[in-house]
């Protein structure tokens, strides 16, 4: 049974000590959003673990007012709740992770405001996109492609009487028919078909995540070669994974890296396209290509593999976390409408979350590059077109704009203040949605002109590939190498300080795959660096000595 909210006005006055911001207040008694009110009973919300809580929300419906008199009449109950977030934790508009839950503490699914039924919920604060609508704008481009992108809806949100702006209340990543659809595995899937899928993957920083998983056997290229790629574990989570799940992960991720970085990288049955499904990686490109996301494809960085009866391979995504995309970054890519994300490695070769390899060996794949030339046409002549984008924006800034957005900003004066890591910095709301809009246009028209060229320049460079085997090794060592250009190559082996232990050439003329026996005789054991460089070309990869 729904009961009706004790608040009958929420007046809020707040200091924003952090930024210097002025003594301000807001009048808060009903909405054209929905209401969501949170009661924590008078504890403290944490980053961990999640409190008790209760949550209300108030929904009358589309075109009807939602007033704090009202009954909750969309969910009465119980839920955990705790911040969430990596870097927005310092943001003193907080981002929380919900967990719906039954009297006695266990997580049920629900419905909230007309979502398919699931435990777990974000409530996200957009408090650096001064936009409001990002992410919002992401995962509608990615439901456009026909992928699962996060539902999500507006609402303004109260938390122990206290007025908290507007949010957007989002699907979290799982696993369920309705989210990510892949078989449910339990600790007992440890043969068979039930072995092999589904898992959720995540590539992000530690903080934030789970922070369990295992190190990429491929260094990102590009970098300075001391960074490392870190694949996490999100489902099963690292708490309930077993050891015999995490061995056939972590193998299956490695022999589909193996074939990608391999000589026969572009062969349909025995390269990538054996592991992996060609269309979904194509899709995030364009997605993180689109937007410019500076996080893209090195953080909250999603894929999944699906069982074999399923088909069996690993699909990239879901898109997650966009609030720094469309121009709203002022580091490394910046927030100009030219360049390509891809680029990231060589743009900020010092950061230690890398790219990894995948992206520009895809790009060496001749069915690759038709097949993302045909598909950036497609979109662009049907959901992506600038004017189908920038309607979007239209409709959720205009309702946006009616009255939440004034208290938003009441509650949190930031327009004309530079929050992290603001590119551009409007005096108003209006001025934050016409920016975003000419930005969106000139970036659709930027990727109209150099997608393709990116593609004809690609199919113009030489390959370059190399694989050292066996390894780990014990005695020796062999260099299996191809490209399509007759210079040499300088072979170089670097212990983790960065001192060259070994150097070899390879003469010219090498054309094809060949391979070598490598000077590692005098090697100690332990890791090291093996270095390839021809012409202005590299590649890289991490050996062990037993």
């Amino acid at each position: 049974m729904f009961s009706a909210p004790k608040q009958i006005l929420i007046l809020v006055t707040f200091f924003g000590c952090h930024l210097g911001l002025s003594q301000s207040a807001v009048n808060f008694s009903s909405s054209n959003l929905p209401i969501i009110i949170i009661n924590t009973n008078g504890q403290t919300i944490v980053d961990d673990p999640k409190i008790p809580a209760h949550l209300g929300i108030i929904d009358n419906g589309p075109g009807n007012r939602n007033q704090l008199t009202d009954p909750y009449n969309d969910f009465d109950g119980n839920i955990g709740i705790e911040i969430r977030g990596s870097s927005s934790q310092s943001f003193p508009k907080k981002q929380y992770s919900i967990e719906v839950r039954d009297t006695s503490g266990n997580a049920i699914d629900k419905s909230l405001l007309g979502m398919p039924k699931k435990d777990d919920w974000i409530l996200y604060a957009a408090y650096d996109d001064k936009s409001l609508l990002r992410d919002a704008l992401a995962y509608h481009l990615g439901r456009q492609q026909g992928r699962y992108a996060s539902r999500s809806r507006y609402v303004e949100v109260v938390i122990n009487g206290g007025y908290q702006g507007i949010y957007l209340l989002l699907e979290k990543i799982k696993r369920d028919k309705n989210r990510v659809n892949i078989a449910k595995m339990n600790p007992g899937s440890t043969s068979g078909n039930s072995l092999t899928g589904g898992y959720i993957i995540k590539i992000d920083k530690t903080t934030g995540s789970g922070g369990d998983g295992w190190t990429s056997s491929y260094k990102p290229t590009g970098g300075k070669g001391w960074q490392n790629i870190f694949f996490q574990y999100d489902y099963p989570k690292a708490k309930d994974i077993v050891v015999e799940q995490k061995t056939y992960i972590q193998q299956y991720v490695n022999s589909f890296e193996s074939a990608l970085y391999g000589a026969q990288f572009q062969d349909p049955s025995i390269g990538y396209a054996k592991y992996a499904d060609r269309d979904s990686f194509i899709d995030y490109f364009i997605m993180n290509e689109v937007t410019k996301n500076p996080d893209g494809y090195r953080l909250s960085s999603f894929f999944y593999k699906k069982a074999d009866a399923d088909g069996g391979k690993i699909f990239m995504g879901p898109i997650w976390d966009y609030n720094e995309g469309f121009g709203n970054v002022d580091y490394c890519t910046k927030g100009n409408t030219d360049g390509f994300v891809i680029d990231f490695n060589t743009i900020c070769p010092d950061d230690y979350w890398q790219i990894p390899f995948w992206w520009k060996r895809f790009l060496m794949d001749s069915s690759f590059r038709r097949h993302l030339s045909s598909r950036w046409q497609s979109l662009r002549a049907s959901s992506f077109s600038t004017n189908k984008v920038l309607g979007y924006i239209d409709s959720v800034s205009n309702v946006l704009n009616q009255e939440a957005q004034q208290r938003n900003f009441q509650r949190w004066p930031i327009l004309g203040t530079y929050v992290w890591p603001n590119y551009y910095v409007g005096s108003s709301y209006a001025s934050e949605i016409s920016w975003l809009k000419n930005w969106v246009t000139e970036r659709l028209s930027w990727l109209d002109t150099h997608l393709i060229m990116l593609v004809t320049a690609v199919e113009k460079q030489p390959q370059f590939s190399l694989r050292a085997f066996p390894n780990p090794f014990h005695e020796n060592l062999y260099l299996e190498y191809a490209a399509d250009s007759p210079l040499p190559a300088q072979i170089e082996i670097f212990d983790l300080l960065g001192q060259r232990m070994a150097e070899m050439t390879m003469p010219s003329g090498l054309e094809t795959e060949q391979s070598t026996s490598l000077p590692v005789s005098t090697l100690s054991s332990g890791i090291y660096l093996l270095k390839v460089t021809q012409g202005n070309k590299q590649a890289s990869l991490r050996i062990i000595k037993k």
